[in-house]
């Protein structure tokens, strides 16, 4: 009589990008995909849009695991969501989209928010906004903060290597690499380590 190894899931993780068109939050779910592909996991990235327009909200998506993927619908709740624009916790619906003891990256030069926010899990804020102005990408109203706010991902979550996420925009993005890849590796370095 032969036993069969029960194959235990990996836990997967889910990440939401809550952002503005123009803002890169579709390429920043797709490049996140990427890296972690490069590190050997199985992955999704997938859009959502609304109005198909600069400056409307919108959402992307990523899924990264050890185990393949089955799911195929948008993600509800994550473990990490992704504010690119500080503006979108105006509605106050953010905790409805966190997992319980979920975590909250904010695009903001206010830290404040940090100790303020009640009800949305641990909350991480950077300016990523003056990273991507500084190597100008976007223009300083409409800063393009895609791979600044990967580079705090990369930090804090642990989900991608940063030289993974470096290989991904070297070959994923079609303008502006090495400034991309400057603002990544600016916002990983001045990121502080993970607090929780």
């Amino acid at each position: 009589m032969g036993y069969v190894k029960k194959e235990i899931p990996q836990a997967m993780k889910e990440v939401i990008f809550l952002g503005r068109g123009g803002q890169g939050g579709v390429i920043a779910s797709r490049l996140l995909a990427c890296a972690a592909f490069i590190d050997g996991k199985n992955v999704q990235a997938f859009p959502f849009f609304g109005v198909e327009r600069r400056g409307a909200p919108v959402r992307a998506y990523a899924r990264i695991g050890e185990s393949p993927i089955r799911k195929r619908s948008p993600i509800e709740k994550a473990d990490y969501v992704i504010v690119l624009d500080s503006t979108l916790l105006e509605g106050g619906n953010m905790p409805s989209y966190l997992k319980e003891n979920g975590s909250v990256i904010i695009n903001t030069k206010d830290d404040s928010l940090e100790r303020s926010r009640k009800g949305l899990g641990y909350i991480y804020t950077f300016d990523a906004s003056s990273v991507a102005v500084k190597h100008r990408l976007g223009t300083e109203n409409a800063p393009i903060v895609n791979t600044a706010i990967l580079g705090v991902i990369a930090k804090i979550t642990k989900l991608v290597k940063m030289e993974s996420l470096v290989r991904a925009i070297k070959e994923n993005m079609s303008v502006k690499k090495d400034e991309n890849v400057k603002a990544a590796r600016e916002a990983y370095e001045k990121t502080p380590a993970k607090k929780r």
